[in-house]
């Protein structure tokens, strides 16, 4: 192989690798993670060549483990990534994001009369369909869907 063609991105010796994100959705992860304003070296990779895929994005974060919570928004948006746990240099697990049965505080309701748009309560969503990405709110029983999901700030 071309040296002069391939770029070389350091191991990371403790930390997170997020594999084979869909190429539309490697900088909405970063900013749902809210990486843009991590402190430490974060690595995001957009088009690469993949054998999985056609075209695939990465983001490796050095000395960060994620959240139950963070890792249900990654499955969200990108439920065929790739989650690579490393420690001392070594994956410690590896396996596919997981879209959970139910979610809590993070996924805004889009009906506008909905009661956690008004009052200081926390959004909570039943996964109706995991393949087709379809959540109910618990409180108006309105719908969000892949294309309308929007995450609380």
């Amino acid at each position: 192989m071309d040296s002069k063609k391939e770029l070389v991105v350091p191991r990371i010796e403790n930390g997170t690798v997020i594999d084979h994100i869909p190429t539309n959705v490697v900088y909405q992860i970063v900013h749902i993670l809210g990486l843009e304003k991590y402190n430490d070296e974060v690595l995001i990779g957009n088009y690469l060549t993949s054998q999985k895929f056609i075209r695939k994005g990465i983001v490796k974060v050095k000395n960060k483990f994620f959240s139950e919570a963070e890792l249900s928004k990654i499955a969200l948006v990108a439920p065929m990534a790739s989650i690579i746990v490393i420690k001392n240099y070594e994956v410690v697990d590896k396996h596919q994001a997981q879209i959970p049965d139910h979610i809590d505080n993070f996924v805004k309701c889009m009906n506008p009369r909905c009661v956690t748009n008004h009052e200081a309560i926390p959004t909570k969503f039943d996964i109706i369909d995991k393949e087709n990405l379809k959540l109910r709110c618990h409180y108006c029983e309105k719908f969000v869907t892949k294309d309308t999901i929007r995450f609380c700030e």
